[in-house]
């Protein structure tokens, strides 16, 4: 739950309100810290301001409160309790009541690391407040802007073909970090970015496995102790309860130790009050149901400087989003949760009843049974077979063969060396790709998906020796189908049993023949010189004794090819 005291408003950097000419601020104590912001701008007047504040202010006196002869001692006491409270810093405004800023309050600001600024007689209470809100104003549309450009960035890389790269790409190049996806297997998919160093890697690695559901008896190996990630109510309610006894302490003893102690109260209460150095097990009673605790969406980390944060993707797929930070800045986890929620749509694969129906086919595949008694369970009566090549000359990976079949609306996908086969639903159009060039055969039964995955084959041989995007295998009736299959089958054994024997002649002599004896375009196709296309077919012409040149002759051969 959103802290309430915490304005929805980005906080704004002590040094842009400094920098801010028309007031003429200037720091004469505490730290020059540049990471110090202010959430508000607050005006009192009173000795003891700490019930009035929320944390994260500047505080604006004009010293009204002091009393004639105040020593040391008030103004310890009075900038501690400004601390206590969790003041980002203190303005004190000269004149009327003051001349100067007294020396002992400078002093006490110093010894306490509060920063203390001067405001000069001509700059009123009102004017810096409405500076502050001014800055909170152009930093929250900024931050509107940032959010708003990364978001449409982050849409236009999910329409890309292969869109999970491009994703992580555009979130890294957003957040200026680093962004990783990991499979369930906690092996990285896939990344980018500038890496971050080693410790964090690691760290970043294991706190991945706090979004892994696990036993409720075993911590997850290597996870992040409890108060990284998202705590139940209950143990959330007693990190507020011993957090508010350790302010309270603080207020009493005046210091940033008490603080610190009600810091290491508030860690107790949330890893359930455990021995230092020990983690506390819980032990059910007599006839108690352990129930595994709830599994957190998110976790975050800070290692070595390096911010670090996992997004758990979807409710049980076990893929998670790991991002790598140097800086975190306002607007980052919102970036980063657009880009889990594309991420999970792109990776989800939600176990319903059609992926139930593939796994009991895989198991009576593997059981023996024959393929068309399991086809059935997979929905469609007729098929086609589509064979896939990306453009380019490195073989596509499991990510890319992935989003090729969420593409072409099928989850049977084969990525077979250098090319993609996949088993799509004949009701399903299959229209050209960017990126892709496909073969693709007639629709038919299971018992024929060979001679298909052989159509399709030969379909994409084609559709790349003609740079042609999509390229579909005919399904027209031809005059071979006038003859019987028995002894069209013993025809073509006899004509081309005399380079039978040597599946390269067999196969340049079918390409050749495709592609209307091309000699380029069939050496496109089998990836060869056409100076070996030539001399292929030369032997081909020697060996079967005819002459490739008569339409016959060719006529006769291709009708002899295509039956084996």
């Amino acid at each position: 739950m959103t802290d309430p005291t915490v304005p929805p408003t980005p906080p704004v950097h002590l040094q842009a309100l400094l920098a801010r000419e028309d007031l003429g601020l200037r720091r004469i104590a505490g730290p020059d810290d540049p990471g110090t912001v202010i959430r508000w701008a607050h005006a009192s007047e009173m000795a003891d301001p700490y019930p009035y504040l929320l944390g994260g202010e500047l505080l604006l006196s004009a010293g009204v409160h002091i009393p004639e002869g105040a020593g040391p001692g008030y103004f310890d006491a009075y900038v501690s309790r400004i601390v206590a409270a969790g003041g980002a810093a203190l303005g004190f405004g000269v004149a009327p009541v003051h001349e100067a800023v007294p020396k002992a309050l400078v002093e006490a600001c110093e010894m306490h690391g509060l920063p203390l600024l001067e405001v000069p007689p001509r700059t009123t209470f009102s004017a810096v407040a409405r500076a502050v809100w001014q800055l909170m104003a152009q930093a929250r549309l900024a931050e509107l802007r940032r959010v708003t450009e990364a978001q449409q960035s982050l849409a236009a890389a999910a329409t890309r073909p292969d869109p999970l790269r491009p994703v992580l790409r555009r979130l890294a190049q957003r957040l200026n970090g680093w962004a990783a996806l990991y499979a369930p297997d906690t092996t990285e998919l896939a990344a980018s970015g500038p890496p971050p160093p080693p410790t964090a890697h690691h760290a970043l690695t294991n706190l991945t496995q706090a979004l892994r559901p696990s036993d409720p008896t075993t911590p997850a190996a290597g996870s992040p102790p409890p108060a990284a990630v998202g705590s139940p109510p209950a143990a959330a309610a007693g990190s507020r309860a011993a957090a508010a006894a350790g302010s309270r302490a603080a207020a009493a003893a005046g210091s940033r130790a008490a603080a610190a102690a009600g810091s290491r109260a508030a860690g107790a209460a949330r890893v359930g009050a455990a021995a230092p150095g020990k983690h506390r097990q819980a032990t059910p009673t007599p006839g108690e149901h352990r129930q595994a605790p709830p599994t957190p969406t998110s976790a975050s980390d800070t290692v070595d400087g390096t911010h670090l944060a996992a997004y758990a993707l979807g409710t049980g797929h076990g893929f998670v989003l790991a991002v790598a930070t140097p800086h975190r800045t306002p607007g980052d986890h919102t970036i980063a949760s657009v880009a889990a929620a594309l991420l999970t749509l792109l990776t989800g694969q939600l176990q319903s009843s059609t992926a139930t129906a593939r796994s009991s086919a895989l198991v009576r595949l593997l059981l023996g049974t024959p393929p068309p008694d399991v086809a059935p369970l997979l929905g469609a009566e007729r098929w086609h077979m589509v064979h896939a090549r990306p453009d380019g000359q490195a073989p596509p990976d499991p990510l890319a063969a992935a989003a090729l079949g969420t593409a072409l609306g099928s989850a049977l996908v084969d990525p077979a060396g250098e090319t993609v086969r996949v088993l799509v639903p004949a009701d399903h159009p299959v229209e050209p790709l960017p990126g892709w060039t496909l073969g693709v055969s007639t629709a038919v039964a299971p018992e024929d998906w060979p001679a298909a995955d052989t159509q399709a084959a030969r379909a994409l041989a084609r559709a790349r020796a003609t740079r042609t995007r999509l390229l579909r295998h005919g399904d027209r009736p031809a005059l071979a189908d006038l003859v019987p299959p028995h002894d069209a089958d013993a025809h073509a054994r006899s004509l081309l049993a005399p380079i039978a024997a040597t599946p390269a002649l067999t196969d340049t002599l079918r390409t050749w023949l495709s592609l209307h004896g091309s000699w380029d375009r069939t050496a496109v196709a089998l990836s060869v010189h056409r100076n070996t296309v030539r001399q292929r077919i030369a032997r081909c012409a020697a060996l079967l004794d005819a002459d490739l040149d008569d339409p016959d002759v060719r006529m006769e051969l291709w009708f002899a090819l295509r039956r084996t």
